[in-house]
């Protein structure tokens, strides 16, 4: 039984006993003075009848005269008298008679009085005794009368002393149900203050909750901050800014590797002339300067498309990624004229900087991409003109069809079903336990065509605003699986950022899941780092709506925006999937090792797991558990 049940029950019971109580002792005391009344009733009318015959006549017809009289006269239930031997003279009597009052009642509270007695005289000898008895129906009737005007005002009294009560009751269990509620969203890793009531023993408690999690932010935010300091430390060069030559080599290696990425994009070379001249003319401190303003030209630039990549790969080059976008000639154009533009105001108007470019495609080597690059990088410099150069691909880059070619061929195959689920092993550390399966999206345009990666569709998908439809339909495949193979292991479907804005689409979701109560709990459902705080409202309002489902919620691809992990305390996530850029070569990148230790630990502390992705080689599988992983996928786990 609930506190307030029980509370509103001991005011109940309390409130019952004291009316009880009032009502027992004003019935008694009732009960006690109507006997007195008829007692001494009794007394009179005995003794007024005896004094009557003893100064009448005493024969018996006469004494019978003033019997009759007197009982038919009054309401007595017994008139006798007897002579000095106990002989019964006269005697009138009458059946007892409680009127309507039920019998319950009169045998609960028996009134009782005693029967009145006076002596008959004839001279100086006692002719005989007069014993009279009263009716007492009159008395019972009053009694009753009283009774149940008590017991009304009781349950009278009893709803309003609830109503109050309960009144009462709600005014403190409004803010305990906040505390309550509070503690509860810690226990689901999320964190968050509430408004301190007035009430002051709540008000007190309410501080006291609110400053425990003021405290676990601010741990949070600190060693946040620190590992976010190690992690900058390690992978970005610390005069530009920019991220380093082994950081953008992995995260690059992941692009082109990823079955969820463009299958083409392009790739920007920019390089500074001459810095160790650059460097000796303007000073440390000013050719640090020019490099920062370097790279966030270029950073602005490479943003202007959305996802991209960029690093500094050494001294003097520095290069950008632009998965999904074919021709970057606007692009290098547009840097060009910028860099120019900075580089006069270091370099007294010489030309400093040449840029190449080109088209690299899903499945390409790091170096031969860069190799491509950096012919059309010395074609620019040995032109010695301020345009950038297109480098020649050997590659067959296929250029996709018009957007409504796609739009119907997308429309199609999710209409026709032309869709399935490519299953990858996400392994747990320890017991070597399946956490699950990643399920990655295929699709074929023709009923007997090729089944294609995300990386072919899903870019076009995502500029047709048609990604909400894949999500369902991956979703669905997925519950279906589950529902076909009960034994099987729990499925992961990845969630587009874009279908979170959808609103029909986290209907549709909820409904699916509700539909698959009993499945929700194997489905594990996860968004990417960028879309995630890209849309951090929508994924709230999106983990909101499955608050009351079982399924596990997490992100994908995390790390590179770690430094904003502290806004993820409330959401009451189940799991991270740390970015395979962090861990490609982590047994032989002590800051990256660092970092990642670090991560591990705070997210154990707000109750998530903490999965690797990407991993490539035994080396780094068997640093992880070291690490604090609590799993892993990629390459290097075997496929059953």
């Amino acid at each position: 039984m609930s506190l307030f049940r029980q509370l509103l029950l001991a005011i109940a019971l309390s409130t019952l006993l004291a009316f009880i109580g009032t009502a027992a002792i004003s019935l008694l005391s009732s009960r006690h003075y109507l006997e007195q009344q008829l007692q001494l009733k009794n007394e009179d009318n005995a003794s007024a009848l005896a004094l009557l015959m003893t100064q009448q006549n005493k024969d018996p017809v006469s004494m019978e005269l003033y019997v009759a009289s007197l009982f038919d006269n009054g309401h007595y239930e017994l008139i006798e008298v007897r002579d000095p031997k106990n002989t019964v003279i006269v005697q009138r009597m009458a059946p007892e008679d409680n009127g309507d009052v039920p019998v319950w009642f009169t045998r609960l509270l028996p009134i009782t009085p005693t029967p009145g007695q006076a002596q008959i005289s004839d001279g100086w000898r006692q002719f005989g005794t007069v014993t009279l008895r009263s009716q007492s129906r009159f008395a019972y009737k009053e009694l009753w009368q009283g009774a149940s005007q008590m017991a009304g005002w009781l349950l009278l009294g009893g709803l309003i002393s609830g109503w109050m009560g309960s009144m009462v009751l709600n005014r403190l269990r409004r803010p305990l149900e906040k505390v309550v509620e509070q503690a509860r969203a810690i226990c689901d890793r999320r964190f968050a203050t509430i408004e301190e009531p007035r009430v002051p023993e709540l008000k007190q408690l309410a501080f006291a909750m609110n400053t425990m999690v003021g405290r676990l932010k601010s741990m949070f935010e600190e060693e946040a901050a620190r590992l976010e300091a190690v992690r900058r430390e390690a992978n970005y060069d610390a005069a530009s800014g920019a991220p380093n030559r082994t950081f953008f080599w992995a995260q690059m290696s992941d692009l082109l590797k990823s079955d969820e990425q463009a299958r083409t994009g392009s790739i920007i070379l920019v390089r500074i002339l001459d810095l160790g001249t650059l460097n000796r003319a303007l000073g440390r401190m000013d050719a640090d300067r020019f490099l920062k303003s370097f790279f966030q030209t270029l950073q602005g630039n490479a943003a202007t498309h959305g996802d991209h990549l960029i690093g500094r790969l050494n001294g003097s080059d520095f290069a950008i990624a632009l998965p999904g976008l074919d021709d970057a000639e606007n692009i290098a154009n547009r840097l060009m004229q910028q860099l120019s533009e900075i580089a006069a105001h270091f370099s007294e108007g010489n030309p400093v900087v040449r840029i190449g470019f080109g088209i690299y495609e899903q499945g390409m080597e790091m170096g031969p991409i860069l190799g491509m690059v950096d012919n059309a990088l010395a074609e620019a410099e040995a032109a010695g003109d301020d345009k950038p150069r297109r480098a020649h691909s050997s590659g067959n880059t296929q250029r996709p069809g018009s957007a409504n070619q796609w739009a119907k061929e997308l429309g199609n195959a999710i209409n026709n079903h032309w869709t399935k689920l490519v299953g990858m092993p996400v392994v747990g550390f320890g017991t070597a336990k399946l956490l699950h399966q990643e399920s990655l999206l295929r699709m074929r345009m023709t009923e007997d065509g090729e089944w294609m990666t995300a990386g072919h569709f899903l870019p076009m998908a995502t500029r047709l605003k048609l990604t909400a439809d894949l999500d369902l339909a991956a979703t669905r495949l997925a519950l279906a699986q589950l529902k076909a193979q009960p034994d099987g292991p729990d499925l992961a479907v990845n969630l587009s950022g874009e279908s979170l804005f959808n609103e029909n689409f986290r209907v549709q979701i909820k409904k699916l899941l509700k539909e698959h109560a009993s499945l929700s709990s194997k489905l594990w459902m996860e968004v990417s780092e960028t879309s995630a705080f890209a849309h951090l409202d929508a994924f709230r309002l999106f983990r909101q709506d499955l608050m009351d489902t079982n399924c596990h919620i997490g992100i994908e691809h995390f790390g590179r925006e770690f430094s904003r992990i502290g806004v993820l305390h409330d959401l009451g996530l189940h799991y991270l999937k740390v970015d395979g850029s962090f861990i490609n070569d982590v047994d032989t990148q002590a800051g990256n090792r660092a970092f990642l230790e670090g991560l591990c630990q705070i997210a154990h502390n707000i109750g998530l797991l903490v999965i690797a992705e990407g991993v490539k080689r035994p080396e780094e599988l068997a640093l992880l558990p070291e690490l604090g992983f609590d799993g892993a996928t990629g390459p290097a786990i075997p496929r059953d």
